[in-house]
């Protein structure tokens, strides 16, 4: 059964490819870009680690640029990132050969995340399942897994080199002539796993 997975590289998104693997789920990694920039390859540096297939999966620009109002407009980024996050979901949904779609998103995730009526709206728009490994877990557990699985390189987001999506909402913001940091938080540390600590077996 084949299962395509929305993959940034970090830990939550790690952590959910392998755990889908567990209960017998043939995983292909996808990462969403909108190319404007090449960062998308860090998730395939780690999915070849992990020994995960891996594609590259391109949005329109507009919808970059929307997410970017929409941070603008708000003065934060979560709508912006909630946006992007559906966007790419349904994107991946509408692939051809697509029958299970899957994400890291947890438990106490507040953003991006699908409530149960979007969830549902996903499924039967595109006929899809929709699957969320981490669902039932919380951070706590979350950092237990990956830190006995994983190598991890936590750093500051601007300082990070990672794959998510908002990597290059901050490059559109630059663009704009607008610092990132007047939107996004000063301090935040994000995750992109390395590769593995011991190979489970």
């Amino acid at each position: 059964m084949l299962i395509h997975h929305l993959y940034s590289g970090g830990k939550d998104s790690s952590l959910a490819a392998w755990m889908l693997t567990r209960v017998g789920y043939d995983v292909e990694l996808v990462t969403i870009s909108f190319g404007l920039l090449d960062n998308w390859r860090f998730a395939r540096e780690t999915a070849e680690r992990l020994g995960f297939e891996h594609r590259v999966l391109y949005l329109p620009r507009e919808v970059l640029e929307r997410a970017a109002d929409m941070a603008i407009k708000d003065g934060y980024p979560n709508n912006a990132i909630q946006f992007v996050h559906e966007r790419a979901l349904e994107a991946i949904a509408a692939m051809s050969e697509v029958e299970r779609v899957s994400d890291g998103t947890r438990r106490d995730d507040r953003v991006p995340f699908l409530d149960l009526p979007k969830a549902r709206s996903l499924e039967d728009r595109f006929n899809v399942a929709y699957i969320r490994p981490l669902l039932g877990l919380g951070y706590k557990t979350i950092r237990e897994l990956t830190e006995r699985l994983f190598v991890i390189e936590i750093k500051e987001s601007e300082e990070l080199k990672k794959a998510d999506y908002e990597v290059e909402l901050r490059h559109l913001l630059r663009e704009r002539g607008i610092d990132p940091l007047k939107i996004f938080p000063n301090s935040h540390y994000q995750s992109r796993v390395l590769g593995w600590k011991e190979k489970p077996v």
